[in-house]
């Protein structure tokens, strides 16, 4: 494949939607649900340290991509998963969604403030500015206010 998006006149006929943890994941697929998507494909990335240790061991990053995949399925009974071994994250997504041939990119920005957001090398604007297909940001749910 040569990197491009494949040719769907359908944007949400294959969504790539990348998750973090199961509580993500559930916030991440309820905001796509209204779109109505044909197809999803969770994909969790679980980060390798690149000779340092890696942030989490394996079996409990297995275990979070799993718990992710089950709340993805409670909105998306027929969605696929895809599991990513990598250091960087949205170079993981872009991969993934060449492997799965995926017409679109779905995503929740996880936020942050702007440190966080600097220091992380701010995924979101690495993800809509470099990707090969296109990319849908989701909307944030809207935070209640406290009395």
């Amino acid at each position: 494949m040569d990197g491009s998006a494949p040719e769907s006149s359908d944007l949400l006929e294959k969504v790539l939607l990348p998750v973090a943890h199961e509580d993500d994941a559930a916030k991440t697929a309820r905001a796509l649900e209204p779109y109505d998507p044909t197809g999803v494909t969770a994909l969790h990335v679980v980060e390798k340290g690149g000779g340092a240790p890696d942030k989490t061991p394996v079996e409990q990053s297995e275990e979070i991509a799993a718990e992710s995949f089950a709340a993805v399925r409670r909105v998306f009974p027929d969605a696929d998963d895809h599991t990513a071994y990598a250091r960087n994250v949205v170079e993981a997504i872009f991969e993934a969604a060449d492997e799965v041939d995926a017409t679109a990119i779905a995503y929740r920005s996880r936020g942050g403030n702007r440190l966080l957001q600097f220091l992380s090398g701010d995924r979101s604007l690495k993800l809509v500015t470099r990707a090969r297909r296109p990319v849908i940001a989701l909307p944030v749910e809207e935070r209640k206010e406290s009395p």
